[in-house]
């Protein structure tokens, strides 16, 4: 019998984490030596390989809170939270078919930079600081849930969650900038889809569930049939606001920054692809759990007492019943890596912007690229300390429902940010006053949805709980989305009537985007074979070390093959890139 630490957790568990741990800290210094100036330090020199990119833009729209907010909604509400991720696939779709080829064709070294060439320094001010702060404070809601859920169900104080996470972020972003980043996102997205499969399958071979189509008969109705729900009066309005939210957001200049560190537009494409792909498989496998587990423990309050939640506790619940010994580590280590994934891209997102978009243009006119590749490694530092401090600022709001508030935050605040950054992308004749204007319309718009307390004139009479929830998220942001293009479109017919015509730089933005990329003759580095061959050798690293568990660890059959299985993958996966990283040409990875 092994020896448990807290809930569930063995010595082979902590070794696990440990592993982890020392692992990602690692990737930082074997990306060190990629970054030479501070375009390679922020995005990768704009000469990394599709592949690495689409896994570091599906991250970007990935966190713990898939594991444990949007779990506790799939426990009581079904597939309907899959809607959610379904909407970003469709983003995604949009960015193949529109806009990543347009970001790549940018030609920045940050998102704001591309609010400078469209909207002017004016406006490259006012987006870096609402940027910066709310990606900071959105960081912190990220790991405060995770540190939350953690110390519910493992037991492990959540001050050394927020403080571990942090750190191990800190020191790999420091490290190894963009380059360590999106490494880091590639082997992040192995190891969270290796687990959410074995969870998934070992969930739905318990004998309380007997394969989907059990799961499918013993889940409440509600769970497959959403108009059945509770209080589901605004279902069908809420699943068509999800996907006009996301498609939004996920196809706004800000959002471009992934797109910035591929090679070329043709690659910008294939990586939107490959995210694509990676959100619509997503979503069926990671939801299969929360529901097993509401059918095997409907009264999730009787297992975590402590969560102001339980629900959110679901997927953590179902992987404790089912998997293995020493594979409880790996499911936190799941956990850890969807949270250091959003950490990490904010902490170099922040940087470069800080350093390109605020240190060099109002601070030292004249820094040079080794004094601005200096600061962006301390602004990293910075920002890192300051995410950790949101953190803990957010642990002090433990009643708060996680789902709810990146939800709203999302349709509330994200939604007028992004507005203006997606028509401005379109419209060339905008002003510039266009964007920060969008932008006070929609926050005032957002401040009066909440004001408005009682929305009984719409005549859907009183709302209370979560019908009042969907109302504010559909109203809110369907609304911004109508209210803010209006007001864009509107800024454009005033602008023509007072003779507005775009000025050089904005006409060089739109001039960029009609012009393919061509890498190697704007001065991109030849990169491709040490970026598969570091890959493929982290890859096979980290691989081997969990098919070793699977041969050390005492467990049954389908223990072993779980370990085994998770391990051949994500190895198999770097013998390949390595491979392909020593040949002299690989077309099928590579172009």
């Amino acid at each position: 019998m092994e020896t448990v630490y807290g809930t569930n957790l063995t010595l082979w568990d902590l070794g696990v984490l440990a592993f982890y741990l020392v692992f990602m800290f690692g990737i930082g210094f074997v990306y060190k030596s990629f970054s030479s100036d501070s375009s390679d330090y922020f995005r990768g020199g704009g000469s990394m390989l599709w592949w690495m990119v689409g896994a570091s833009a599906f991250m970007t729209q990935f966190s713990a809170w898939t594991f444990t907010g949007a779990a506790g909604k799939a426990y009581t509400d079904g597939a309907l939270v899959s809607l959610i991720f379904f909407g970003n696939a469709v983003g995604y779709l949009l960015n193949y078919f529109v806009t990543s080829y347009r970001f790549r064709r940018m030609r920045v070294v940050t998102p704001i930079d591309s609010v400078r060439a469209r909207f002017g320094a004016f406006n490259e001010q006012i987006f870096t600081w609402t940027q910066v702060p709310s990606r900071v404070l959105y960081a912190g809601i990220w790991l405060n849930g995770l540190a939350i859920v953690v110390s519910s169900v493992f037991q492990i104080d959540p001050l050394v969650t927020v403080w571990v996470v942090g750190i191990a972020v800190v020191v790999m972003s420091v490290a190894g900038g963009a380059w360590a980043v999106i490494a880091s996102d590639f082997i992040q997205v192995l190891l969270l889809m290796c687990i959410s499969i074995v969870v998934c399958v070992l969930a739905l071979a318990h004998p309380a569930i007997g394969g989907f189509s059990g799961l499918m008969e013993k889940v409440p109705d509600h769970h497959f049939n959403f108009s059945v729900a509770e209080n589901a009066r605004f279902v069908y309005i809420w699943i068509f606001t999800a996907f006009v939210v996301q498609a939004f957001k996920i196809n706004n200049m800000f959002d471009s920054y992934r797109y910035l560190c591929v090679k070329n537009d043709k690659q910008a494409r294939k990586a939107s692809m490959m995210a694509c792909l990676l959100m619509f498989v997503g979503p069926l496998i990671w939801f299969i759990p929360p529901m097993a587990a509401r059918v095997i423990q409907p009264d999730m309050a009787s297992v975590f007492p402590n969560l102001a939640n339980p629900s959110e506790g679901a997927f953590l619940f179902m992987g404790m019943e089912v998997m293995p010994v020493g594979m409880i580590g790996l499911l936190i280590c799941s956990l850890f890596a969807a949270t250091m994934s959003s950490m990490d891209s904010g902490l170099n997102v922040n940087s470069g912007i800080f350093v390109s978009n605020f240190y060099k243009p109002i601070l030292r006119k004249n820094a040079g690229d080794k004094e601005l590749l200096l600061v962006g490694k301390i602004m990293s530092g910075v920002f890192g300390i300051l995410i950790i401090g949101a953190g803990l600022l957010w642990l002090n709001l433990k009643d708060w429902d996680l789902f709810e508030i990146m939800v709203l935050f999302g349709s509330m605040i994200g939604i007028p940010i992004a507005m203006p950054l997606v028509w401005g992308l379109f419209i060339k004749n905008a002003p510039k006053w266009a964007a920060w204007s969008t932008v006070l319309v929609g926050v005032s718009f957002s401040f009066l949805s909440i004001q408005t307390e009682n929305y009984g004139w719409f005549g859907v009479g009183d709302l209370i709980g979560r019908e009042k929830s969907d109302f504010l998220y559909f109203f809110s942001g369907l609304g911004n989305v109508l209210v803010c293009s209006l007001w864009f479109f509107l800024t454009v017919f005033v602008a023509k009537k007072y003779g507005y015509k775009p000025d050089a730089e904005v006409e060089e933005f739109f001039e960029n985007q009609r012009t393919p990329v061509d890498n190697k003759a704007e001065g991109g580095k030849d990169s491709d074979k040490n970026q598969s061959t570091a890959m493929g050798v982290l890859c096979f690293i980290y691989g081997g070390f969990i098919a070793l568990l699977g041969v050390l660890i005492p467990n049954s059959l389908s223990g072993r093959v779980s370990f085994l299985f998770c391990g051949a993958v994500i190895g198999g996966i770097g013998f390949a890139l390595y491979r392909s990283g020593k040949k002299k040409e690989a077309p099928q990875l590579n172009d």
